[in-house]
C-alpha cells in the first residue's frame, strides 16, 4: 500500500472483522496501550465491527491524560512568575489542576504560549533575553527527543534564559504496571506504534516471556487495528505468545539510534514518577542529568511539588488504568465534557473520554440508563 485512503477501505475492514470472529468464540479483552490506537477505534467504529466475544480496554498510553494533579500545579506555579514566558503543546493549556488550569493562568495575566515544538519555545527564548522562557516536556520517547535535541542546542548556543519542565514518561514500566495489576486479566495487547517508531520492539520481549501474553505493535489506520487484532487473536487460538510487528513500514527491532542517542545524553531515569489513576511508577519518569541542570526548570524555579488527589466525582484514573470504561463514569458528558473537562481524559484528543463523547459514545450512557433496574 502507498496511499492512505488505502488503509481505510470498508470492504477490507469488514473481511478482516469476519475473519477474526471465525478464529474464536472465546471472551478476550485486549489493551490498546496508545491514546492514537483509542482514537482510531472510535473515529472508524471499529469497536462496532468487532465480534461481540472481543473487548478492547483503552490503556494509559495519553500523555496529557496520565500527568497528575501536582504536577500540572507546578507547571501553573512556574507560569506564574513574572519574568517567565511558559510554552507548551496546545492540549496541556486546557488540563485542569486543582483550581485553575495554564488557560486560566493565561487569561488572568500569566505569559503561556502555545508552540508546536520545543524548537518553537527556544526560538523565542532567543527573541526574549530578558524573560527565560519554559518549555513543558510531555510525552512518552516519541516526543522526548525532541526535548534532548533542543538542550543540545540550546546549550550548543548557550542560550541560557531557556529551559525544561521535565514531565516525559516511558511506556515500558508502565506497561509493566499494567500486566502485574490485579485488577485486569489482559489475553494481549495492540503495541504502541509512535513509541516503537524511537524504541523499536526487542524492549517488549519481556511481555511473552515473563507473562505469557502476545504483543503486536501497531499502525494507527484502521486496517492496521483490525489486522493487528487478527494477530493477537490468531496467536491466542494457536497457544503462542510472541512480540509481532504489524507496523513494520515504520518501526524496526532496534528502533532509532539517533533518537535514542539524544535521550540517553540528556536524561537519566527517576527513582520514582506519578501518573494519573496509576501512582507511582518506578523508573517511568525521567529527568535532566546534572550535566544539563542550567536547562532544568525544576532546578530553575521553586515548585510545590505536592501529590493532589483527583476529584472525587471524576474517575478519569479508573478509565486509565482499563478498569472502566468512559461512559462508567457519573459525570462524563454532563459535568465533564471537553468545553467544560473535570479530568484529563476528557482534554487530549487522544484521551478515552475524549474519544468517547467526540465519536458519538453518548448512547453508551443511554444504554446505561436504560438497562438500570427501576
Amino acid at each position: 500500500m502507498k496511499f492512505i485512503d488505502e488503509y481505510r477501505q470498508s470492504d477490507l475492514a469488514l473481511k478482516l472483522a469476519e475473519q477474526i470472529e471465525r478464529l474464536t468464540d472465546q471472551p478476550l479483552k485486549l489493551m490498546e496501550v496508545c491514546g492514537g490506537h483509542t482514537h482510531t477505534i472510535f473515529k472508524y467504529g471499529i469497536e462496532d465491527l468487532l465480534p461481540r466475544n472481543i473487548e478492547m480496554i483503552h490503556g494509559p498510553g495519553c500523555p496529557v491524560c496520565v500527568i497528575p494533579l501536582g504536577r500540572v500545579d507546578d507547571a501553573i506555579s512556574i507560569a506564574q512568575h513574572p519574568d517567565v514566558i511558559f510554552t507548551t503543546f496546545g492540549d496541556a493549556m486546557r488540563v485542569p489542576g486543582s483550581k485553575t488550569s495554564l488557560l486560566d493562568a493565561k487569561a488572568s495575566g500569566a505569559d503561556v504560549r502555545m508552540v508546536y515544538s520545543p524548537l518553537d519555545a527556544l526560538k523565542i527564548a532567543r527573541k526574549n533575553p530578558g524573560k527565560h522562557v519554559v518549555f513543558l516536556g510531555l510525552g512518552f520517547e516519541t516526543t522526548a527527543p525532541s526535548s534532548a535535541m533542543t538542550i543540545l542546542q540550546a546549550a550548543k548556543d548557550k542560550v541560557e534564559n531557556f529551559s525544561v519542565f521535565c514531565n516525559h514518561i516511558t511506556i515500558i514500566p508502565a506497561l509493566k504496571a499494567m500486566l502485574d495489576s490485579p485488577d485486569l486479566k489482559l489475553d494481549g495487547f495492540v503495541g504502541p506504534g509512535h513509541v516503537s517508531t524511537v524504541i523499536g520492539t526487542r524492549c517488549y520481549e519481556f511481555v511473552p516471556r515473563d507473562y505469557g501474553k502476545p504483543l503486536v505493535v501497531t499502525g494507527f489506520e484502521p486496517l492496521d487495528v483490525l489486522q493487528s487484532v487478527f494477530m493477537i487473536v490468531k496467536q491466542i487460538v494457536e497457544g503462542r505468545a510472541e512480540i509481532e510487528n504489524q507496523y513494520a513500514r515504520v518501526v524496526t527491532r532496534e528502533g532509532n539510534k539517533l533518537a535514542l542517542e539524544a535521550l540517553y545524553e540528556v536524561f537519566e531515569p527517576r527513582d520514582y514518577f506519578e501518573w494519573r489513576g496509576l501512582g507511582s511508577i518506578a523508573h517511568s519518569g525521567i529527568r535532566l542529568r546534572s550535566k544539563y541542570a542550567d536547562f532544568d526548570a525544576e532546578l530553575k524555579f521553586s515548585v510545590p511539588g505536592l501529590r493532589i488527589a483527583d476529584p472525587k466525582a471524576c474517575q478519569c484514573g479508573e478509565i486509565l488504568k482499563g478498569v472502566k470504561k468512559p461512559w462508567e463514569c457519573k459525570v462524563f458528558g454532563t459535568a465533564c465534557t471537553p468545553e467544560t473537562p473535570i479530568g484529563s481524559c476528557m482534554v487530549s484528543s487522544e484521551g478515552a473520554c475524549a474519544a468517547y463523547y467526540n465519536f458519538g459514545r453518548l448512547s453508551k450512557v443511554a444504554e446505561r440508563s436504560s438497562s438500570a433496574p427501576a
